[in-house]
């Protein structure tokens, strides 16, 4: 079956519609609680995708796309469930990241890395920090 511009008219529109800043919050917050519990290292690119969807120069689409991606990584539902499947279920999640990041990884610019770091210092302690502890 061909997708048609007709097909996804509808689905434009209503991406169209979103409030991306308040969804952008609740994701930010959403992401906090799970970033704790895996880590500065993976919470890096999820935090470089949020920043690239909240950057105002990005397409509508290149902002459905992260959304999806992270909703993908952050929601308990996989089509390769973890619990079940162990590594093979992280897989799953490291797959949806690297498509998204090929598409999105010139988008990501030395203010929206700097974002990051500020965001994971915040999070976690600096670097410093934790080598101090």
């Amino acid at each position: 079956m061909k997708i048609t511009e007709t097909m996804l008219k509808p689905l434009v529109e209503r991406l169209q519609k979103i409030d991306w800043k308040g969804e952008s919050q609740k994701l930010l917050d959403f992401l906090k609680k799970y970033a704790i519990r895996a880590g500065r290292i993976a919470a890096k690119p999820l935090l470089q995708f949020y920043y690239v969807m909240t950057d105002e120069n990005v397409t509508l689409r290149d902002k459905a796309l992260i959304y999806g991606s992270l909703l993908y990584i952050l929601v308990p539902g996989d089509l390769i469930p973890r619990r079940v499947f162990k590594m093979l279920g992280i897989v799953d999640d490291i797959g949806a990241v690297m498509i998204v990041y090929t598409r999105i990884r010139n988008k990501i610019t030395p203010a929206i890395n700097f974002k990051v770091e500020a965001t994971l210092d915040e999070w976690f302690g600096t670097k410093y920090e934790v080598l101090k502890h």
